[in-house]
C-alpha cells in the first residue's frame, strides 16, 4: 500500500485506507524503530496552529502604524543618541567657523558685509568656550585620578574602573597639554607670564 504524505510537523503520514502512522525509522546506532500507529483525530502539539487574536495584535501595534497616508511625509533622518547629535552640531559649527574664516581671509581687508562677520565672532568665541570647557573636564578627571592615586598608596583597595583612573593620569596631562594648559588646568600663557 502507497503512503500518501501529509503535511505535519510530527511526520505523521496517513494512508488510502485512512489510517495514520508514523513510519518505522533507524537510529543512529543502527537499531530500528517500530511503525507508531496514531489514532483517529489526534493531532500532535507540534502540528496545532497557535491562535493568534486579531483584535489584540491590532492594539499591541497600534502606536507604531502612525497617520495612515502620512508613510512619505517621514524625514528618512537616522536619530542617533544624544551624544552623536551633539557632536554633529559641534562638526557644523567647526565648519561653519572655517567657512567663515577663509571667506573673510579670501576677501581681505575689504569690508564685508555685516552678516559675514556676526557668525565667525560668536563661533570663536564658542570654540575658545567649548576648549576651556574640555579642560575643565579633564581637570575633574585629573584630581579624581590623583585622589585616588593617593588612595592606594595609602594601601586601599581600588574597584578595576578606579585603577583604569589612576592608569590614565598621564594621558589626561597631554590631552590638557594639546589644548593649551597645564597641569593644574590654568591657561599656560597666564601660567608663563606668572612664571617671568
Amino acid at each position: 500500500m502507497p503512503s500518501v504524505p501529509t503535511p505535519s510537523k510530527a511526520g505523521i503520514i496517513e494512508t488510502n485506507t485512512g489510517e495514520r502512522h508514523i513510519p518505522s525509522s533507524v537510529r543512529a546506532d543502527g537499531s530500528k524503530r517500530k511503525e507508531i500507529k496514531i489514532r483517529p483525530g489526534y493531532k500532535p502539539p507540534e502540528d496545532v496552529e497557535v491562535y493568534k487574536n486579531r483584535t489584540a495584535d491590532a492594539f499591541r501595534t497600534r502606536g507604531s502604524g502612525g497617520v495612515p497616508g502620512a508613510d512619505g511625509l517621514k524625514d528618512d533622518k537616522e536619530e542617533g543618541s544624544s551624544s552623536s547629535n551633539k557632536n554633529a552640531k559641534r562638526r557644523e559649527a567647526r565648519k561653519k567657523a572655517k567657512a567663515a574664516e577663509e571667506s573673510v581671509e579670501g576677501k581681505g581687508k575689504e569690508p564685508s558685509s555685516s552678516s559675514g562677520k556676526e557668525p565667525a565672532a560668536p563661533e570663536a568665541v564658542d570654540l575658545e568656550a567649548e576648549k576651556e570647557k574640555k579642560a575643565r573636564n579633564l581637570k575633574k578627571k585629573l584630581k579624581q585620578a590623583k585622589e585616588l592615586k593617593e588612595k592606594k598608596e595609602g594601601g586601599a583597595a581600588l574597584l578595576p574602573e578606579q585603577f583604569a583612573k589612576v592608569i590614565k593620569i598621564n594621558e589626561l596631562i597631554r590631552e590638557l597639554d594639546a589644548l593649551g594648559f597645564d597641569q593644574e588646568g590654568e591657561p599656560k600663557a597666564k601660567t608663563e607670564e606668572t612664571q617671568e
